[in-house]
């Protein structure tokens, strides 16, 4: 990854070129913040033990891809060489965060998971900072605070409130450790592979890690009722190909620094989503939060565009 300034020499048909890719990026990273919003309410409408629901979110996927990935393999060499570490790696990261998110919830509050676990951009920060050894101007490191207060404000009250630190808390911190390798992992994937090959080279590492969590965890894999496997391919569908695909795709145009402050408007997507699907009002508190998330993201953003930090357009 390079950092380049903007140069007044660059061709204008290059200029609208590079603008398109970015805002085709950011409509991307909207649409995967959408689609996985509805995590959350598959989960819960599944009613199977969560890292099944998430194995089943996966392990479709595979094949629902898995055409469109046969015709990418001859042409992509990256595929037969050792860079299939690195969505193979996202993969496995995915599978324990997805893992630890839904087993903590036996264990602590929705809240508190889901606060600790959107940690993940304090995660991304210091490893692009620390091991990338990328620079984060001042008001990246502004915009993150902001972001992070308005999502504590969303989905932290009880936290706040009732600091009950135990190991659900533990599990859902770790949580947003694997989120933040998932989102440095797959940006450097993305130098070498497509969204589509991309999305099915996680799918095998996650599905193969989830697949022995479940046995250790014996957890049934089979024996649900067609609601609870229609729930498993929705999820696959709306979740895991259209939400990563969206969100591999921005992150081959954007950096993981900006991309994962960004996703912290996933629990804001999902609790204006609880108002018709699940009849949650959001508190006064929460509407604050996620005006204050806002400002942060789009401070967040604004560095970016002005640093110039240019990703790979695999």
């Amino acid at each position: 990854m390079t950092q380049n300034k903007r140069s007044t020499t660059v061709p204008r048909a290059f200029s609208g070129s590079l603008a398109d890719k970015t805002l085709l990026a950011y409509l991307a990273l909207g649409t995967g913040i959408l689609a996985l919003s509805l995590s959350a309410m598959f989960v819960r409408w599944a009613n199977a033990p969560g890292p099944v629901t998430a194995f089943y979110r996966l392990f479709f996927s595979i094949f629902l891809l898995l055409p469109f990935f046969v015709l990418r393999i001859k042409a992509n060499p990256s595929i037969k060489s050792w860079s299939i570490l690195f969505p193979l790696l996202a993969g496995i990261f995915t599978a324990c965060d997805l893992g630890l998110w839904t087993a903590s919830l036996s264990y602590t509050t929705a809240a508190n998971a889901t606060l600790l676990g959107n940690t993940a951009p304090l995660w991304v920060a210091l490893g692009t900072w620390l091991i990338l050894k990328q620079k984060l101007t001042s008001a990246f490191w502004r915009g993150l605070g902001i972001t992070l207060l308005g999502a504590t404000l969303v989905m932290g009250t009880d936290f706040i409130l009732h600091p009950r630190f135990g190991v659900g808390d533990a599990m859902a911190i770790f949580t947003g450790f694997f989120y933040g390798g998932y989102f440095l992992f797959t940006e450097r994937s993305r130098i070498h592979f497509d969204p589509v090959s991309h999305i099915w080279l996680v799918g095998i590492g996650a599905s193969l890690s989830l697949f022995i969590a479940n046995r250790v965890l014996q957890y049934p894999l089979s024996g649900y009722p067609p609601r609870t496997w229609l729930v498993f391919l929705s999820t696959a569908v709306v979740s895991q190909i259209i939400g990563y695909m969206s969100l591999a795709y921005a992150l081959g145009h954007l950096p993981a620094s900006v991309v994962s402050p960004t996703m912290i408007l996933q629990p804001v997507v999902t609790t204006l989503l609880a108002i018709p699907l699940r009849g949650e009002i959001p508190s006064i508190w929460q509407g604050i939060g996620g005006a204050i998330a806002l400002v942060g993201i789009y401070v967040v953003n604004q560095s970016h565009n002005r640093s110039q930090i240019k990703t790979p357009n695999a």
